[in-house]
């Protein structure tokens, strides 16, 4: 079984942020493929499915993106899950939009929730699946970027690059990482 983590922060106030896009592919999954997440015991809403023709966890960490590991961790240790069968879905600030990039076995750069996994499994064997959200114009704070909403004139990139990360994710999983990283990092 694999695990793939959408990194987000929970609440209204975070749906639809560039910050968010981990939880906004896990969304967009769910209902291309009619699924539904529910919570659990691990801080963090889960939805198995089989569309893909094999088993696959969803997972939306519900700690906030700092704390993100502690849910990561306690629901690998449950289903026993290696950490190179996790495959986690984050924001990127050193990728324009529209960009993607899988990679594994790499620090933390700078993202607090890769931090937080990073620390809580005790290693750096998972997937990444970096996703491109840009980097602010202007003088305005990373920290208010990261957490504004996709402008109207994005939504087409955001759905293509929804559509490019899913091909990323299946090709981990029925190819491998080295097929996917060569096919998507490409792009």
């Amino acid at each position: 079984m694999y695990v793939v983590v959408g990194l987000g922060n929970p609440g209204k106030e975070y749906v639809a942020t560039r910050h968010n896009i981990g939880f906004i592919f896990l969304d967009y999954l769910a209902e291309k493929y009619r699924f539904a997440f529910k919570g659990t015991k691990w801080q963090a809403e889960t939805a198995k499915d089989l569309s893909w023709g094999y088993p696959v966890l969803f997972v939306k960490p519900q700690t906030f993106m700092n704390r993100s590991g502690t849910a990561v961790r306690a629901i690998a240790d449950f289903y026993q899950v290696e950490p190179d069968k996790i495959i986690v879905i984050h924001d990127d600030l050193d990728l324009p939009l529209g960009r993607t990039k899988i990679m594994t076995k790499r620090g933390a750069g700078g993202h607090n929730g890769i931090r937080s996994l990073i620390e809580h499994l005790g290693t750096n064997d998972f997937v990444r699946v970096r996703v491109g959200i840009g980097r602010p114009l202007n003088a305005e704070r990373v920290s208010d970027f990261v957490l504004s909403r996709f402008g109207q004139e994005e939504a087409s990139m955001v759905l293509e690059e929804l559509n490019r990360i899913e091909t990323g994710v299946r090709l981990v999983m029925e190819e491998g990482l080295s097929v996917a990283m060569n096919r998507i990092n490409a792009e």
